[in-house]
């Protein structure tokens, strides 16, 4: 091909890099598999398996790909909620995550966070609002008792809440303000990073552009850094810098939104746009149909594993797993196509 090409060498260890306030390199999280009277490990469910990526500090990286491709298990395990690792790095500002002892984790939490995908069973049914948003807080010791009460409300306000709201209970609220409860129990840490596991995949079209605008303003407002994890390609191009495609537990391709979204270069970044609805209706949509079904990620396949339903196919996909490779500034892929 034309075009310069970098094969990047995810063997070395990440050098910390002080733009970034999140460096991922070849991270791995696999879940064994029991069987037997005995219950040993048979296998392993390989949910992460190599993902590299670096997000700079206030900026927002979008996270899609199919159900199943493990985004959700990519944010859990860059916070150290999915357990330990299998292999690879997490940096966070230049420290890595797995080798802080439990007080140094303890510290770090305030400045991690997440906002969970369904709002009505990531909130606490026993407690009122109130107590959800300020649980942390003084179990943190972040503010001094006397402004506490104080504190808690200009976060609600910062988030769209009232200071009525407090003594209420999740159940009292429809799905946006329940939203907006798990956003300021996120917020009222003062993190810097927050991992945003489809936060409006359950709401309605109207709410979804309330609580979307609602995220950039306190971007905006508290120099905020976003991993946005969601199916939804038009919200991922409106508010994300940066974009990843997962497919099988791997980044097939990882660029700037703008040059992602201009110029797809993986087969399976080109099946998914092209699904993109397009609202008119004159309009003829060239929809990419992937055939077969997804492989399982217990028993990847060899080589690509994209292989199985890409058109593209050959016998070095078949045989040859890809490298990552920077076809042009800041826009890797994952394919052969590219890296000849």
């Amino acid at each position: 091909m034309a075009q310069d090409k970098a094969v990047l060498d995810n063997t070395s260890p990440a050098a910390p890099d002080a733009q970034y306030i999140l460096q991922v390199k070849d991270l791995k999280k696999y879940f064994p598999i029991k069987g037997g009277l005995t219950s040993r490990t048979v296998g392993f469910v390989k949910a992460v398996d190599g993902v590299t990526f670096n997000l700079r500090r206030g900026a927002t990286m979008g996270l899609v790909g199919e159900s199943g491709c493990g985004k959700t298990t990519t944010g859990r395990t860059i916070l150290r909620l999915a357990g330990e690792k299998t292999g690879g790095q997490v940096l966070f500002n230049g420290q890595e995550v797995y080798d802080l002892s439990n007080k140094e984790l303890r510290a770090l939490r305030t400045k991690m966070q997440i906002i969970f995908q369904d709002p009505f069973s990531s909130l606490s049914p026993r407690l009122p609002v109130g107590e959800i948003i300020g649980e942390a807080v003084k179990e943190h010791g972040l503010v001094p008792r006397a402004e506490y009460e104080d504190y808690i409300d200009k976060v609600m306000d910062n988030c769209g809440l009232q200071p009525f709201h407090k003594n209420r209970y999740p159940h009292e609220f429809s799905g946006g303000q329940r939203q907006r409860i798990c956003i300021a129990r996120a917020l009222a840490l003062n993190p810097e990073f927050v991992v945003c596991d489809e936060p409006v995949s359950a709401l309605d079209v109207s709410i979804q552009a309330q609580i979307i605008n609602l995220l950039k303003d306190l971007q905006e407002k508290y120099a905020l850094t976003y991993l946005f994890i969601s199916h939804d390609l038009s919200v991922v191009e409106h508010i994300s810098d940066t974009v990843g495609v997962m497919y099988l537990g791997s980044l097939v391709e990882y660029g700037e939104t703008e040059d992602i979204f201009r110029n797809p270069l993986h087969p399976y970044t080109k099946a998914l746009f092209s699904a993109i609805p397009v609202p008119d209706p004159t309009a003829k949509m060239n929809r990419i149909v992937l055939e077969g079904s997804i492989p399982s990620p217990a028993n990847p396949p060899s080589g690509c594993k994209f292989h199985t339903r890409c058109p593209y196919c050959t016998e070095r996909c078949k045989q040859e797993t890809p490298k990552q490779v920077e076809v042009e500034p800041g826009h890797y892929v994952v394919c052969h196509l590219f890296d000849e």
